[in-house]
């Protein structure tokens, strides 16, 4: 299971104090421990100044010796209003030998010239749901079922043209694969939770999950899924969980929640609610119907 950073900004900056620099930054979030280390790849991706996506990434842990300076010379170049940073501790629903799971084609974050996508968590049936990418099903190029989520969010985006509803399009497709395998009692995924960035000036943020999956790395009284934010007029600051230990600042995004923020006048304007997200029916029943 991942972490996630997400930052967007009135005017260019980096996001180097989160990824890098802060006792609880993504740097620090990489090797809390030997049983959560994440080993398995990073990436960091952000709008350069001609608008352009620009993705750098990794095939290890970030704290590992090769990798730290390479993850650290990318936080500081990754300057823009809007930063995605991703931790990969591979997920495996396909049952493949660990180094077939690693590789710079399956670290996050996925991209499009115009857009930045991260996902924490794991959907279950990633073959079953190819056929669901339509004309974007031959661009999977790993192995990653965060892969196939991303084109399947993509797909409904060019659709419906609204991060939201593209969203939560891909969430119910999730659920039809779901019911189409018999509803076995493997949940249809553990976590969906999301940054998407379509553009400079706009960020989405997604919180969904299934199941108790224990605590957060550096934050122990949070649930693991649970994300974290500060909001500040110049800017928003989103992970997995807080950048730092402050008492109160950040505030916690549950699950089945989004915000959207975006740049405007100068100032960054964050709203949210709720994710409408159909209930499932009931898991089959072993050897049942």
């Amino acid at each position: 299971m991942c972490r996630l950073f997400g930052m967007i900004a009135a005017e260019p900056q980096t996001g180097e104090a989160w990824l890098v620099r802060s006792d609880r930054s993504l740097l620090a979030q990489s090797n809390a421990s030997p049983e959560t280390a994440q080993r398995d790849g990073w990436g960091i991706g952000w709008f350069e100044p001609n608008d352009r996506v620009r993705i750098e990434k990794g095939t290890a842990g970030a704290f590992e010796a090769a990798e730290r300076p390479l993850f650290e010379r990318a936080a500081a170049d990754a300057n823009g209003t809007v930063v995605i940073g991703h931790l990969r501790r591979a997920s495996n629903p396909l049952q493949l030998p660990h180094d077939r799971l690693v590789g710079i084609e399956n670290s996050q974050p996925f991209g499009t010239h115009t857009t930045l996508f991260a996902h924490n968590g794991m959907i279950s049936f990633p073959n079953e749901t190819r056929p669901y990418l339509g004309v974007h099903a031959p661009e999977v190029k790993g192995v990653n079922d965060s892969e196939v989520l991303f084109r399947l969010l993509l797909r409904h985006y060019e659709e419906v043209g609204d991060p939201f509803r593209a969203y939560v399009h891909a969430v119910d497709d999730l659920g039809r694969v779901w019911a189409e395998v018999g509803r076995p009692s493997v949940e249809p995924y553990s976590g969906l939770n999301v940054l998407f960035s379509n553009g400079p000036s706009d960020l989405w943020v997604f919180a969904l999950s299934r199941g108790e999956h224990g605590p957060g790395l550096l934050d122990r009284s949070r649930p693991y899924y649970q994300m974290a934010y500060l909001a500040e007029p110049h800017r928003l600051i989103v992970g997995s969980e807080p950048f730092d230990g402050t008492p109160g600042l950040w505030k916690p995004l549950p699950s089945g929640h989004y915000l959207h923020a975006r740049r405007r006048d100068r100032r960054i304007e964050v709203v949210g609610g709720e994710i409408p997200v159909p209930a499932l029916a009931p898991a089959a029943r072993p050897g049942g119907a």
